[in-house]
């Protein structure tokens, strides 16, 4: 199953009652539960991020359905909510932690709402959550320097190996935003692989540093959320979405490239 095409659904948080910042990309626990016995009662094989490029760098063979499940930021409700449906099925998933955001010593005070704590990251990774990196404070890394590129994703690594005593092998872009530059700065300072957002179906084709996601959120129903998992409609689906990341795609090369004429005036 080379050639597979496989869903890697992006959560973020998990909430009753999630703050206006993360309302949008949040499903409720009643949802994320639903959505977990969807992919139970059609015998869906979830794996981590580490394990599914394994598999392709490998060659061996992936569960007959595969599909991965990814939380981003790192908001409390994964362990409170998400961590009891996941065990009730004996799903593993991937979240990817932005360090500067977490409760604890390296808080930077930019959480969007409640965040994890290391001791409830610590659980997480006990339960067969693979721990990833999401940054330090959640720049978006195609606009920072070069210096401040490798600033976010050497620290990143660095607290993540001190908290939990293995260096995370996994990374998620954030806002999905990544370039040329970024993508060889992740590869070079020791990730193994990364994934962005694109909403579509992951293959191998795309390579270990670009593989797509597919955006769950407050608004997926049920019958979306089977179709995405399915892998049906997903062009049509995400069309605005990627409507939207294009043209926002433009003026971002045109805001970086303005500072670095910017710089070199200077």
């Amino acid at each position: 199953m080379s050639d597979a095409r496989v869903p890697i659904l992006m959560y973020h948080a998990v909430s009753t009652d999630p703050n206006e910042e993360t309302r949008a990309l949040s499903v409720t626990p009643e949802a994320f539960a639903e959505q977990m016995a969807v992919l139970a009662d059609r015998g869906l094989g979830p794996l981590t991020t580490a394990q599914l490029a394994a598999c392709w760098r490998s060659g061996r063979a992936l569960p007959e359905r595969p599909v991965l499940i990814t939380f981003d930021d790192g908001y409390e409700g994964v362990h409170r909510h998400a961590l009891p449906a996941l065990a009730k099925h004996g799903f593993p998933a991937t979240l990817f932690v932005s360090t500067g955001w977490l409760r604890g010593p390296y808080d930077t005070g930019g959480g969007l709402d409640t965040m994890l704590d290391w001791d409830q990251v610590r659980e997480l990774a006990a339960a067969g959550v693979e721990i990833g990196g999401h940054s330090h404070s959640h720049p978006q890394l195609d606009q920072v320097s070069d210096a401040t590129l490798r600033f976010e994703l050497i620290h990143c690594k660095e607290i993540v190996s001190d908290q939990l005593g293995a260096a995370p092998a996994s990374f998620a872009y954030p806002y999905g935003y990544s370039s040329r530059r970024v993508r060889q700065a992740v590869r070079e300072t020791g990730w193994a692989q990364a994934l962005a957002v694109g909403n579509g179906l992951a293959r191998r084709a795309q390579g270990p540093y670009a593989l797509r996601r597919v955006t769950v959120r407050r608004s997926t129903g049920i019958e979306e959320f089977e179709r995405m998992v399915e892998g049906r409609a997903i062009a049509r689906t995400f069309a605005a979405d990627r409507a939207l990341t294009k043209g926002y795609a433009v003026v971002r090369r045109a805001r970086r490239a303005r500072r670095l004429v910017s710089r070199s005036v200077g």
